[in-house]
């Protein structure tokens, strides 16, 4: 049984009451058992370092022909518009949309073998963001988020280890992972696990309540004339939990403009309050300036922000790369509100114009960025949609849903380069090999960040369940 996060805490209990007092709820949405996790709780004694894991997921589904599983001699209305490229791996190619990740290849490894098992999006979502293929008793894709969920990999990476240098150990950004009409979709919160485990969600993402894609270069699946609605990228962060299922934290208040506030109240609070060893930490999250610049990405020198985009897609991999420095062991992306990468219709040009470019310039970036401060070697990078897309090109230019098949991309944290695991047969519709799943997938980053394969989670019916319901991939590390 795993010995989580707060059981090892002897501090006293804050109160909402007091929190909100103090302005730590208002900035951060954190309760009780969640200012407890702020601790560093590393274990004494430990050689291994800690590892971290940016966990970029391509919401909407990328279709595998178009980006990193092409095939040229398939027939024409399967192989599609684009030509592959050659890598710096001999034998290996990708999409010609994807130069700069197509040099990066001895750092990176795809696994061309991954079905999600579903073709629907929000039971795809479920199964690939809580790593289980199994739906739980009660599970219902119209009540999101809902107690009957199994918990999200953050979720249980928030219960199953601490956070290092005061920050919690799960941040999930820029925005959740929505559709259209803007509904949630499951699998992304703690569920079964309870809302004492939730990750910390950093909803930043400027309103711009129809646009798909790299804000403020975002698109219409149509092709219809269309404007960013923001005059910035991101907007002012909602840093908050959801309270069981029954909507969120509504204060929205500015965490820079807080920050600051916070510095200057803090020693007269101090005096007149006598803050509680809890209500520090919580405040130290805010008035760490590591922290706080993590945040601040719209005003990265202009060096930096050229190198990854100054849009939606390049700010979030930036603000993830700042956090995993600051010390944050899982943050999850999503990269594409709006189902972005659901390319039922204009696929090749909407691919070629408006997401591969800003996603092929972002993630290099951010493979290079942690090259140069030697973060790779300790922090594990995923990109993944939840699921393919179909072999057959449809009558809109587009391509549909596919569970049978995906390829997702690994780098750092261990993984060999240059490495390709699985196939996909000739057609690019079913795995010929070694074929993966969502919980091998997720395994995979339980075992880089230290859990336990024996370890396991009560939910809140006092029942145990097991982390890994699967085993870590084979051959990727």
């Amino acid at each position: 049984m795993i010995e989580h996060a707060a059981d090892r805490l002897s501090h006293p209990v804050l109160t909402r009451r007091t929190a909100l007092e103090a302005g730590a709820i208002g900035l951060l949405g954190l309760g009780t058992a969640e200012l407890q996790q702020l601790r560093s709780l590393a274990a004494p004694g430990k050689a291994r370092p800690a590892k971290s894991v940016i966990f970029v997921f391509l919401t909407g589904g990328i279709a595998q022909h178009d980006s990193f599983d092409p095939k040229p001699d398939a027939p024409a209305d399967v192989r599609g518009e684009f030509q592959p490229i050659a890598t710096r791996t001999p034998g290996i190619d990708i999409c010609e949309h994807l130069p700069m990740l197509a040099q990066q290849s001895d750092q990176w490894a795809l696994v061309r073998s991954i079905g999600t098992e579903n073709a629907g999006h929000e039971v795809a979502c479920h199964m690939l963001l809580t790593g289980r293929l199994d739906l739980p008793p009660g599970f219902n894709t119209n009540i999101v988020p809902s107690p009957n969920e199994w918990p999200s990999i953050p979720s249980l990476v928030t219960y199953a280890a601490g956070g290092r240098n005061n920050l919690p150990p799960a941040v999930v950004l820029p925005q959740p992972s929505v559709n259209e009409v803007g509904r949630v979709r499951p699998g992304q919160y703690a569920g079964k696990l309870g809302p004492r485990w939730e990750a910390w969600h950093v909803d930043i993402a400027a309103h711009c309540p129809l646009g798909n894609g790299a804000c403020p270069d975002c698109f219409r699946f149509d092709g219809s004339e269309f404007h960013h609605a923001s005059k910035t990228v991101f907007n002012t962060p909602v840093l908050t939990l959801p309270d069981g299922g029954r909507g969120r934290l509504k204060n929205r208040l500015s965490l820079l403009d807080g920050v600051e506030r916070q510095r200057q109240d803090l020693d007269r609070i101090a005096e007149v309050d006598k803050l509680g060893r809890q209500r520090e930490q919580a405040l130290s999250v805010l008035t760490d300036p590591t922290t706080s610049n993590a945040f601040d990405v719209e005003n990265a020198d202009p060096k930096t922000l050229a190198r990854y985009g100054k849009n939606k897609f390049g700010l979030s991999l930036l603000m993830a790369r700042r956090l995993v420095e600051a010390g944050v062991k899982l943050v999850q992306v999503n990269l594409g509100k709006n189902s972005s990468w659901d390319t039922h219709a204009r696929n090749f040009v909407n691919l070629r114009d408006n997401l591969l470019p800003p996603t092929d310039r972002a993630v290099s970036a951010l493979i290079d960025d942690l090259t140069q401060s030697g973060l790779l070697d300790e922090t594990l990078v995923i990109v993944t949609g939840e699921f393919g897309r179909t072999p057959k090109i449809n009558k809109n230019a587009g391509r549909d849903h596919w569970a049978q098949v995906m390829t997702s991309l690994f780098v750092g944290g261990g993984v060999r380069g240059g490495n390709v695991i699985g196939a996909s047969d000739a057609l690019g519709a079913n795995p010929l090999y070694d074929k993966q799943t969502p919980e091998n997938m997720a395994a995979t980053i339980y075992e880089a960040l230290g859990i336990p394969r024996t370890a396991v989670w009560t939910d809140t019916d006092r029942r145990e369940h097991e982390f890994y319901r699967g085993r870590p991939i084979d051959g990727l590390m």
